[in-house]
């Protein structure tokens, strides 16, 4: 059985984030971003705090400056964590990613459209399924959910089904290294995060008027809210009151408009923003696992922000409605 690290054993961890926490993304410098004169002027502000230089006209180096600070950030925590396994909680998303990615390019060059940020390095992972054709060498759960979803898009031709079966491979895979971890404070924001992509799959089942099988087969086990409850709900429609005393309140209030056909912009940020105020009580915590956990939430949504402000600034979009697809900062 996995020992349970101590507060204490985080605290030469927790003063180095802490020091980390004065470089992120705050909502100043997302403000000087907006005001910036053109998106070379904004990519400064993020040259500021420790990006890598790219041409802001190109989104093949956005994506390379955001995968070298992905690699820092990992390298970083890697070094001083007492337990890699929070971490990985974290990485298991890149590695479903890239599965994905390589699936649905059935056999063509995906290379450049994969993260090497997972457990598995991306380059690995490309090769060794290239050289065997098959799924063997992964890990028992991850090898079963990458043949089924090959042999179902071979099957039907619908990448979004082989989709779904690596969803619910990445969340029941995250939930149980997040209990084995023994860290409430981690198991919470993973059960958050499965809420929250419950909810967005009410509503856009809703949206596009499908039915509860359909419902049924992208929902996913492990969230606070009951998977029977959801689909209860979704049939009689009092969704608010499933998700009254969640931290998804607000963004079950949004998804009701959305599915009458609402903002579903406006949506999606309150399911983030929800996510990212379930880690935000670290703020109050002087040392622990909760720095390392809200820290690297933190990170992953301020490369959300970088996307959506440096996209929009390269298409000219004004700023109140980049502004308007922002999430919020953890600073």
């Amino acid at each position: 059985m996995a020992k349970k690290n101590k507060d204490t054993d985080y605290l030469f961890l927790s003063a180095r984030i802490r020091s980390l926490e004065r470089s992120l993304l705050t909502s100043s410098r997302m403000d000087r971003m907006l005001a910036a004169a053109d998106a070379a002027e904004a990519a400064k502000v993020l040259a500021e705090i420790g990006y890598e230089e790219f041409n802001p006209a190109s989104e093949a180096e956005l994506n390379q400056a955001l995968l070298k600070e992905r690699e820092k950030l990992f390298a970083e925590l890697y070094r001083f964590a007492p337990d890699a396994g929070v971490i990985d909680v974290f990485k298991i998303k890149y590695d479903y990613h890239n599965l994905k990615t390589i699936i649905k390019a059935r056999g063509t060059d995906a290379s450049r459209l994969l993260v090497d940020a997972g457990r598995i390095p991306a380059d690995e992972l490309l090769k060794k399924y290239t050289d065997s054709g098959s799924w063997d060498f992964l890990p028992e759960a991850m090898r079963r959910a990458a043949t089924e979803a090959s042999d179902v898009l071979a099957e039907t031709f619908d990448p979004q089904r082989s989709d779904f079966i690596l969803d619910r491979a990445y969340f029941t895979e995250m939930l149980a290294a997040a209990e084995a971890t023994k860290c409430g404070y981690l198991l919470r924001y993973v059960r958050a995060t499965i809420d929250a992509a419950n909810l967005r799959s009410i509503v856009r089942t809703l949206r596009m008027n499908r039915g509860l099988d359909f419902l049924k087969l992208v929902l996913f086990p492990g969230g606070t809210v009951p998977v029977d409850g959801i689909v209860h709900a979704a049939a009689g429609g009092n969704m608010l009151e499933l998700y009254h005393s969640t931290v998804l309140r607000a963004a079950a209030e949004a998804g009701e408009t959305a599915c009458k056909g609402g903002s579903l912009t406006e949506f999606e940020k309150l399911c983030d923003d929800a996510v990212l105020h379930q880690v935000a009580t670290a703020k109050q915590v002087p040392f622990g696992p909760e720095v390392l956990i809200a820290y690297v939430a933190a990170k992953e949504t301020e490369f959300t922000a970088v996307r959506i402000i440096m996209a929009g600034r390269i298409a000219g979009l004004n700023a109140d409605v980049i502004r308007e697809r922002l999430r919020e900062s953890y600073v």
